[in-house]
């Protein structure tokens, strides 16, 4: 049974994100809210936990995660950015957004799309996940909170309670999030590729 934290959505309590952020080191699963929808996520080095989190998603390696981190110049430890994209990203971020880049050689394996190379990364715009950012103090591991069969993410916090409670470790209620997902953009081609559709707004890509 999975341990479950009522946090404040605006100035969330210091004592539960330290609580959060620990079971989050020792191997956790987590549901947490961010900018767009509940997420999954869990500690970057633990490939235990990632791979928990595949099975409740139903994916296999080739659905990106993202690596949700706290600014640009951590996203340019796991990502090849150039000027170019560091403009697009400059724009969009914090924002609703998670983009697809070519990794560095910081990035195990595991973390990217077995055959291209890549990675996803996302800078969120929600006081819960900043907070739980700096405690940590590198990125998390994250993913949308679709389950098999659905179409959108779960945000009712009784039905992810219900439907997740034996299966993950903690569950951050920090109130309605929304139903509708990161808009995904892929910044390893000449041109900005609009992998999914989502909260965030294309305009500032140009497309």
């Amino acid at each position: 049974m999975s341990q479950y934290f009522t946090i404040h959505p605006v100035n969330p309590q210091p004592r539960l994100i330290r609580q959060a952020a620990q079971i989050v080191r020792d191997g956790g699963v987590m549901v947490y809210p961010t900018d767009s929808c509940y997420a999954l996520g869990c500690h970057i080095g633990d490939k235990a936990a990632m791979e928990r989190m595949r099975a409740i998603r139903q994916i296999d390696a080739r659905h990106h995660f993202s690596l949700v981190c706290r600014d640009l110049r951590e996203i340019a430890t796991y990502a090849k950015v150039d000027n170019q994209q560091y403009r697009m990203l400059k724009a969009a971020t914090p924002g609703c957004y998670a983009f697809i880049l070519e990794a560095t050689r910081e990035v195990p394996k595991r973390l990217q799309h077995p055959s291209r190379r890549t990675i996803g990364l996302r800078i969120p715009d929600h006081p819960v996940v900043n907070a739980l950012l700096a405690e940590l103090n590198e990125p998390i591991l994250s993913s949308s909170l679709i389950l098999p069969g659905d179409e959108a993410p779960l945000n009712d916090i009784d039905e992810i309670r219900e439907r997740l409670a034996n299966q993950v470790d903690l569950i951050l209620d920090a109130g309605a999030c929304g139903i509708e997902p990161t808009t995904v953009v892929n910044l390893t081609g000449d041109a900005p590729e609009i992998v999914r559709q989502g909260k965030g707004d294309t305009a500032v890509f140009g497309v």
